[in-house]
């Protein structure tokens, strides 16, 4: 076994306002995955209006729950000052601030140690927030070249 570290800039295809179950999606994104036999994924956010979160992947009803309940929590139509990129703006950084911008999930076997139920959102709070950016950064023990 080898000890290695792979960081690696990847972007996620543009999603609507909401929270989207992108876990399918990091793992194409990062093949090194399937060699690791024990480590730590950690992926990092790139922006200040979106975030990354780890919440229930099988009932669709969760994520829409959850778009739900950011937007009551951070309503558009408080008297925000810094409205000059639009009146989603600040909204968005507000709910970014409480969902965060990294996550660390442990590597096994070649695969994600999520729980049964658990799966990575990316909880996009613009409007028209585009093509987000990550990076991962996989540290681990990995088969032999």
């Amino acid at each position: 076994m080898t000890t290695r570290w792979i960081q690696k800039e990847f972007r996620l295809q543009p999603y609507p306002r909401g929270c989207h179950l992108v876990t399918a999606e990091v793992v194409q994104a990062i093949p090194e995955l399937r060699d690791c036999r024990a480590g730590l994924l950690h992926l990092f956010i790139c922006h200040t209006s979106a975030s990354l979160t780890i919440n229930e992947n099988a009932d669709p009803d969760v994520t829409t729950d959850m778009a739900m309940a950011l937007n009551r929590l951070v309503p558009e139509n408080w008297p925000w000052d810094h409205t000059c990129e639009g009146s989603d703006d600040m909204p968005a950084h507000v709910k970014a601030t409480l969902t965060g911008a990294s996550i660390s999930i442990p590597v096994g076997q070649g695969r994600l140690l999520t729980g049964v139920w658990q799966g990575i959102y990316l909880c996009e709070h613009r409007n028209h927030g585009g093509a987000r950016r990550l990076v991962a950064t996989l540290n681990g023990d990995f088969a032999a070249d």
